[in-house]
């Protein structure tokens, strides 16, 4: 009877004894009998006397057992469970399987999550099967910017190699939480300087892009949790360069869309496209979309598409609270590409990709 009882309420909580009974069809004393007898560590009974089942203590995300955890493995695992934000799991973990590597594009979207999740008061742990994940991530500075209350096992680093070890190689550049309220040139300078060693092309456009894409957390963020920026030369069988820009703040579709005028947002539902992808695309194909109306602004981040379509084959991925637009260049042509329904994550996350094209 109890298993029959689980399998309505995965489907229909909350809802009272008699429902079940009638669904079951089955004596509605003994239903309720049965949800008494278990409640509390089967059965939760709200205040209006309907019955749910009872949430284990943990939200538990497991990444897949493979050779690189990328940004789409990240989203699938997301899916397979509840939205962490937005669920009632008190605790989220996240358990990374043995010899699993994790592109920066992933590491950048789960640096936020943790962090995000801390903000919204949940308890927040980070399980690895080696150490050879975990070291990555300290070299790359992901402790050093992901929040003290995060718990990592089988132990968090005493030490950062991030730190340790700044500008060493020429194949990253260490994430550093960006301070709203103080602006850190270096970090753009690094980032640019470092692209410009592994793939040809102008110094303006290469400027264009790093310092738009860092502008714009500044523009867009206004949140407590800090930003970052990080890159990652990678050289294996596809070399290419991520550079990554993270925020945790209202988003870019979360800040203009309540600010366009009514000509606007009619114009951007005539695509037929979910209202926040086109807002994306109208906005690297056309720019000119600002919530100030000073004149200079709405330009930047069509001026970075600009730019990286000046490099050959390069890609733009601009990940939203729930969808994602993809701009790939082929040629100096521009093709889009987007997901939507994604699970919440707050706040602008880019990544740009580039061609390798000078090699050691």
């Amino acid at each position: 009877m109890i298993e029959k009882i689980k399998k309505i309420l995965a489907v229909e909580q909350p809802i009272k004894a008699r429902e079940v009974a009638r669904m079951l069809g089955a004596d509605a004393s003994h239903v309720n009998s049965v949800l008494h007898a278990h409640r509390g560590d089967e059965f939760i009974q709200d205040d209006e006397f309907r019955w749910s089942l009872r949430l284990p203590a943990e939200l538990i995300i497991q990444f897949p057992a493979i050779d690189w955890l990328t940004a789409d493995h990240f989203e699938r695992a997301l899916d397979a469970v509840d939205c962490p934000l937005e669920s009632d799991y008190p605790a989220v973990v996240f358990k990374f399987a043995p010899d699993t590597s994790v592109l920066l594009e992933a590491a950048a979207r789960l640096l936020s999550l943790c962090n995000q999740l801390v903000a919204a008061q949940k308890s927040v742990m980070i399980e690895f099967q080696d150490r050879k994940v975990s070291s990555y991530l300290n070299r790359l500075g992901f402790y050093d910017v992901l929040d003290k209350a995060v718990k990592v096992l089988p132990r968090r680093p005493k030490r950062s190699m991030a730190e340790a070890r700044e500008g060493e190689s020429d194949a990253v550049v260490e994430a550093k939480a960006i301070d709203l309220a103080h602006r850190d040139e270096t970090v753009p300078h690094r980032l640019e300087a470092r692209v410009r060693q592994h793939v040809a092309g102008a110094t303006t456009p290469m400027h264009t892009i790093v310092s738009e894409l860092f502008s714009n957390i500044y523009e867009h963020s206004s949140s407590p949790i800090p930003g970052f920026a990080a890159l990652q030369l990678y050289r294996g069988p596809r070399p290419h360069v991520a550079v990554v820009f993270s925020d945790s703040g209202t988003g870019i579709a979360g800040s203009l869309l309540p600010t366009l005028s009514a000509r606007r947002i009619k114009s951007l539902k005539q695509s037929e496209k979910d209202i926040g992808v086109a807002l994306i695309e109208k906005i690297f194909a056309e720019g000119g979309l600002s919530r100030m109306q000073e004149d200079g602004h709405g330009t930047g981040l069509y001026c970075t598409g600009d730019a990286v379509g000046k490099f050959q084959n390069g890609t733009i991925i601009v990940r939203q609270e729930t969808f994602q637009v993809t701009l790939n260049f082929l040629n100096g042509k521009q093709r889009f590409s987007h997901r939507l329904g994604l699970r919440k994550l707050s706040g602008t996350h880019i990544c740009v990709k580039f061609r390798l094209t000078r090699r050691k």
